[in-house]
């Protein structure tokens, strides 16, 4: 992967739609989060997207399908807030269920270490 730097890398993976659903707090854990968007419980501008490694954009607006408000996990949102921080690069409306991607996030909103060599080392192969 000529090119490809560890810190393009992070923000590929942070701008995957499970990981952006993860982060506005609609989610628990990641795989929570791919597993949700696997089952279609999210609109993308409102367009429905069930592909996890969807490739979000700074505007687009993700939000909780009517269908599925009802779920005990979005419920918990809506009553008692986000079980996690929500980093500045989204913004999560909770009353009506929706994140919007404000920015696209920068190694400094990353709340882990990362080692960025051994990134580019993994996915390289």
């Amino acid at each position: 992967m000529p090119g490809v730097t560890g810190e393009n890398m992070v923000m590929l993976l942070e701008t995957r739609l499970d990981n952006v659903v993860y982060r506005l707090g609609l989610a628990q854990t990641r795989k929570q989060a791919r597993q949700l968007v696997s089952h279609a419980h999210f609109l993308v501008n409102n367009k429905k997207v069930n592909i996890p490694s969807y490739r979000v954009k700074v505007g687009d607006v993700i939000t909780v399908r009517d269908r599925s408000k009802d779920m005990e996990i979005f419920k918990s949102v809506k009553e008692e807030g986000p079980a996690q921080v929500i980093p500045k690069w989204v913004e999560l409306n909770q009353e009506s269920l929706s994140g919007k991607v404000l920015a696209l996030p920068t190694s400094e909103d990353l709340d882990y270490e990362l080692q960025y060599n051994l990134i580019v080392e993994f996915y390289s192969k």
